[in-house]
């Protein structure tokens, strides 16, 4: 009967530090999607400025909340704007980001091309 409880034990309490370390996984990969506005060029994962801790803080409270992955994306979104997230969509505001390395390829592979046939 010890050797059962113990048995029980043990599978709990790898049952909970697994479930903490899926929340630690998408803590994680949630900070390394947002940016710090203090560093400006790393994320909130990478960072270690008080804006990025207080960052930090505030995913794992929206965790805690029960919030999504996107809901959290879209409440950083909604508070600090497209700027904050290194994943930004598609929309009237991000065309041009989208774009522009498309149009520059295009531009760039004709210059080439129109060289080539000038040259022969």
């Amino acid at each position: 009967m010890k050797i059962f409880i113990s048995f029980v034990i043990i599978l709990l309490s790898l049952t909970f530090n697994n479930l903490h370390a899926n929340e630690n996984i998408e803590r994680n990969e949630i900070t390394k999607n947002l940016r710090c506005l203090i560093c400006q060029g790393q994320s909130v994962y990478d960072s270690d400025s008080d804006f990025a801790n207080s960052m930090k803080i505030l995913v794992d409270k929206k965790l805690d909340e029960g919030l999504s992955e996107k809901e959290i994306y879209i409440y950083f979104k909604e508070k600090y704007g497209d700027w904050i997230l290194y994943d930004p969509g598609i929309n009237k505001n991000t065309y041009l980001l989208w774009l522009l390395p498309i149009l520059i390829f295009l531009f760039g592979g004709a210059i080439i091309v129109k060289s080539f046939i000038l040259k022969k």
